[in-house]
């Protein structure tokens, strides 16, 4: 399920979000600057490069430690959150965001939790197969964090999209009761409900460094409200709905690309198809 409503305006101005988006400045020579994601003035995430032929990137940092859950809208984002009710909710976390365009999405997914490194690791998979190892470190990219994987499919033959969830702090510091008390919800038949702000990003790699050179389409959702939630979800193998709002500004896609999301988002789940597989 999918629901897409029109981009609107959110926000407040950027000194006075809880969340913003900012660029490190190097020192002269010191290399490429960083897209960071800031919570609290503090840097959370670093984000894809805009050297557009960069690896697809979120990549928790030290300071990332704390979530931006609202009291005043758990008890409502327990349940099901359908249209009528998303515009309180979008208002309500619309105010910790910067001033900005946004494209409010009201998906279901169905969340895998994913350790870097391990089965299903999108960095060591499909990056990899793409990009390669990096060239310096010699080793994939490694995003310092569990996180989930909800959603992939082909945007055409030479390129996919990738969904992902991204915890602002690791499910391991989730409150056990809590996650348990969200897992028997769901086994009753109850589908709550997560809130993220969300990026879509477009990488597309230089030619001639992995065995794949497609466009890869990250859309990735880093949490404020649901973190056990998806935890509980995705050990109980229920679904969750999840009201995104996708940042149109600070995405690293054209207009294009983000008016073809909403349609892209209801196709068939499927893998990419690679030469040999």
């Amino acid at each position: 399920m999918i629901r897409t409503g029109d981009p609107r305006s959110l926000g407040v101005p950027p000194s006075e979000a809880r969340l913003r988006f900012d660029t490190e400045l190097q020192e002269l020579g010191g290399g490429p600057r960083r897209r960071l994601l800031m919570v609290d003035d503090e840097p959370a995430f670093e984000l894809s490069s805009y050297c557009g032929t960069c690896p697809l990137l979120f990549r928790r940092l030290q300071t990332a430690r704390t979530t931006l859950s609202l009291k005043s809208m758990q008890e409502r984002l327990t349940s099901t959150l359908d249209d009528p009710d998303a515009d309180a909710v979008i208002d309500a976390f619309g105010a910790l965001l910067p001033e900005g365009e946004y494209l409010p999405l009201l998906l279901d997914v169905e969340p895998r939790l994913v350790i870097p490194g391990k089965e299903g690791d999108y960095f060591s998979g499909e990056q990899v197969t793409t990009w390669g190892i990096d060239q310096f470190w010699g080793l994939p990219e490694y995003p310092h964090t569990p996180y989930y994987r909800t959603f992939e499919t082909a945007v055409d033959a030479d390129a996919h999209l990738y969904e992902f969830v991204v915890p602002m702090v690791p499910p391991t510091w989730n409150e056990r009761e809590r996650v348990e008390e969200y897992a028997a919800l769901m086994g009753r038949g109850t589908v709550p409900t997560a809130v993220a702000i969300s990026t879509l990003d477009v990488c597309q790699p230089a030619l001639g460094l992995g065995d794949d050179p497609s466009a890869h389409w990250g859309l990735t959702h880093f949490l404020l409200d649901g973190h056990h939630k998806l935890e509980a979800a995705a050990t109980a193998g229920s679904p969750v709905r999840l009201l995104s709002l996708l940042a149109l500004g600070e995405s690293l896609a054209t207009p294009d690309d983000s008016t073809r999301l909403p349609a892209l988002r209801t196709r068939p789940r499927s893998p990419r198809a690679t030469t040999g597989t």
